[in-house]
């Protein structure tokens, strides 16, 4: 099996998806963002999911002065208040959702641990149990869609990293971007675990995974009142432009993932060059990612930990 696509794909060229409806969770900003903003093009209908009412309103007016008669919304979410996201789902008040983009992250740079009102580590408990939450409070919505998406978006730093069962909460090894990359380990894994679920279930959810590569804010164009760059920020990048890109070339696997008729579910896309930047091209799946024992155990933690199942 060849891991190239070959339907032609046009990441300046999005196909038409008036009519559809598609939910980012931390749409306000980077990556987020410009998904929002590349997916508002295709006539869809973008919710942004954001805790912060005044970035997500920035956003709304950036992307409707980028793309003519946009239809933009904003929903407040905060995924590290699980108790907080019924109301949430409620609040979108839609008849169907054909896509939503995990994609919202915490990234601490620095110690001390930190943890959220419901006790649990804050990376860990926002990249990955406040989405499988999400996902569990969303599933009524998703199933009543046909061929809804779940696009889960993770790391490229996962790929290397390993869970440890027993200490999943950074307990007694508190190293931030570790602790951050095996936050995105269980949630690329959800991903995976997610559609292994869906397939036997005999619905048209399908549930894929991308990353991002690596992305910069300096490699990033800006947008006023979301993300500014100046002239001196943008020389110096330029030798990294070489390895790396900016964050609304780091969207392109995820909208691929929401409109590409030929993805299929428990796939991976990323960037083609390396992984780390290029246009977004199907990667294979191995390692730990592959692990669909060590998924299942993840999902029987989350479950245990949230007190919700997509399936239940």
């Amino acid at each position: 099996m060849s891991f190239r696509s070959t339907h032609p794909w046009d990441v300046r060229r999005l196909p038409a998806a008036d009519g559809k409806n598609f939910l980012i969770t931390g749409g306000n900003g980077g990556i987020g963002y410009f998904v929002a903003e590349q997916l508002a093009g295709t006539g869809a209908t973008v919710v942004l999911g954001s805790r912060d009412p005044a970035k997500a309103e920035a956003a709304r007016a950036s992307i409707r002065a980028r793309v003519r008669g946009a239809r933009v919304q904003h929903v407040r979410l905060d995924l590290a208040d699980l108790s907080s996201l019924s109301t949430s789902v409620r609040a979108l008040r839609l008849d169907r959702l054909d896509a939503v983009v995990c994609n919202a992250g915490v990234l601490l740079d620095r110690p001390p641990r930190r943890e959220t009102p419901d006790g649990h580590e804050l990376m860990f408990a926002t990249n990955h149990l406040g989405h499988f939450a999400l996902i569990s409070r969303l599933a009524p919505l998703l199933a009543a869609t046909p061929a809804g998406r779940v696009v889960t978006t993770g790391s490229f730093t996962a790929k290397s990293e390993t869970l440890d069962l027993d200490d999943l909460q950074s307990t007694r090894d508190y190293r931030p971007k570790r602790t951050y990359a095996r936050s995105k380990l269980a949630q690329m894994l959800f991903g995976f675990e997610l559609d292994r679920r869906l397939r036997p279930a005999g619905g048209t959810t399908l549930s894929v995974v991308t990353h991002p590569g690596g992305a910069l804010d300096s490699l990033t164009p800006a947008r006023p009142g979301v993300h500014h760059r100046t002239t001196a920020e943008r020389l110096r990048a330029l030798p990294a432009g070489l390895l790396l890109q900016g964050k609304q070339s780091a969207a392109w696997p995820a909208v691929r993932a929401v409109l590409d008729p030929a993805v299929r579910g428990g796939q991976l896309w990323g960037p083609r060059m390396f992984g780390i930047r290029g246009l977004p091209v199907l990667e294979p799946v191995r390692g730990n990612l592959a692990d669909a024992d060590l998924a299942a155990r993840i999902w029987t933690a989350s479950t245990a930990l949230t007190g919700l199942d997509p399936f239940s």
